[in-house]
This record gives C-alpha cells, sequence and structure tokens, in this order.
C-alpha cells in the first residue's frame, strides 16, 4: 500500500446526515472519492456542500452513516475507540479551521504534542518542534501562548503540529486563511515537500485561489457529492490512468 501511486484514500458512496425528521441535512450523500499516495488533492466548493464533513470522515474524526472508506486499507468503522485514537496518532494528522491550539501551552509544546503522545522524550520532542517552528518563520514564537500570537501565527502552529510526526496522511481544512500571499505560499511549499511523497498524501480543504497551483487534482463539491475532478499535473494523471 506504500508504493509510488497505490491508494491512500478509498471512498466509496459515502453518507453523512445531521439531525433527524424535518431537521435532517444530508452532509455527504453518496460521494466517491480516490487519493493517491503522493498526490496533493484539494476539495472546493461552497460553504456548506460537506467539503468539512468529508475530511472529518476521512480522518476518523466523524463517524460516516453509510458506504465505504479506508485509509491505507484500514477502516476505522472496524476499529474500537482506542485502536483509532493509536491509528490516527500515528498516521494522520489535521489541521482543523479553529486551529484547536492549548491555551495553557507555548507554541512549542502545542506543537510536540502528537510526538510526546507517541512515546518520543519531552526534550527531544520540544526541539523537534522548534525546528518546524524556525521553518514557517516562528522562530521567535516558540515561547508564545496562543493568547499571545496573531490568527496567522496561529495557524502555522496548527500546521507545525500536523506535520512533526511524520504521518502518512495530513488533513488540512482552509490552512492558508488566515495567512497572508507570501506566506501562504511558503506554509504549502512546506506542506507539499514534507506530505507529498512516497506512502503519503494530503488533502486540503480550501476556498483560497491562491494555493490551487499546488494542487495535483482538485475536486469539486455541491450539496455532499463530488461533481467533477479537475488533474492540474499531467504526469499525474498519466500514472492513475495506466
Amino acid at each position: 500500500m506504500d508504493s509510488a501511486n497505490s491508494i491512500a484514500v478509498l471512498c466509496k458512496g459515502l453518507t453523512k446526515t445531521y439531525g433527524s425528521g424535518n431537521n435532517q441535512v444530508h452532509a455527504l450523500s453518496g460521494v466517491d472519492l480516490e487519493v493517491r499516495t503522493g498526490e496533493l488533492m484539494m476539495l472546493v466548493g461552497p460553504s456548506g456542500c460537506g467539503k468539512t464533513t468529508l475530511i472529518s470522515v476521512i480522518a476518523g474524526v466523524l463517524e460516516r452513516d453509510g458506504g465505504e472508506c479506508r485509509v491505507f486499507g484500514y477502516d476505522f468503522k472496524q476499529m474500537n475507540q482506542q485502536e483509532k485514537t493509536r491509528y490516527r496518532g500515528k498516521n494522520i494528522g489535521f489541521v482543523f479551521q479553529m486551529f484547536n491550539l492549548i491555551p495553557a501551552l507555548t507554541a512549542a509544546e502545542n506543537v510536540a504534542v502528537p510526538l510526546i503522545i507517541n512515546g518520543v522524550k519531552r526534550r527531544e520532542a520540544i526541539d523537534r518542534a522548534r525546528e518546524i517552528l524556525c521553518r514557517v518563520g516562528l522562530s521567535d514564537r516558540t515561547n508564545a501562548t496562543p493568547a499571545e500570537m496573531s490568527g496567522g501565527q496561529q495557524q502555522r502552529v496548527a500546521i507545525s503540529r500536523a506535520m512533526l510526526h511524520d504521518p502518512k496522511l495530513i488533513v488540512c481544512d482552509e490552512p492558508t486563511s488566515a495567512l497572508d500571499h507570501e506566506t501562504g505560499h511558503k506554509v504549502m511549499e512546506l506542506l507539499r515537500e514534507v506530505a507529498v511523497g512516497v506512502g503519503r498524501a494530503l488533502i486540503v480543504v480550501t476556498h483560497d485561489a491562491r494555493i490551487f497551483e499546488f494542487a495535483d487534482r482538485i475536486a469539486k463539491m455541491d450539496d455532499g457529492h463530488i461533481i467533477s475532478i479537475e488533474n492540474l499535473r499531467t504526469d499525474l494523471s498519466n500514472n492513475i490512468n495506466r
């Protein structure tokens, strides 16, 4: 499953409904999606079309109602909660739109959390966190708490946290929404460098047309469906269609 251009994520007929009765909202209505290793897939579409729900199901944060969803061959629905937590902790990095930083921790400590959970000694985890924070331009903010940082700085901390434990799949919800053009491009370059390689994949939900150039393919969503997928890189299209 880790060879070049193997399947990282496979969704078939994926459904997810919120509420009941007259208040039902069909967030996902039979989504089919295949993401290959070595690929940066972007999900675009209007607000409320199901993008965040889709990546939350893929990452095991939400349970699906129906259909199939496998991440590197594994199905979260076949795991108990402990197994899900362990698998996510080792294999998935998630950049939440609201950042989900821990207020009492410094930037370096927030970034180090996934490594510490995975058994890395605290000092080593903090050192590695400082290194990646330097790569996103936050070398002078490693000891700052979230309250002492701007929204864009907090966003870069959240992105660094998602990348630090070297996950096989990184899932990002609007990773450049609070960043200026130059910083957004630097962050996307880093995400692509870290996440898009043999045995890895990256899924990005975005409204930011400035970063479309970093995608291999762009899947357009509307009303709980994927309505089209555009290939931006010919070499990847050729590999997928072989």
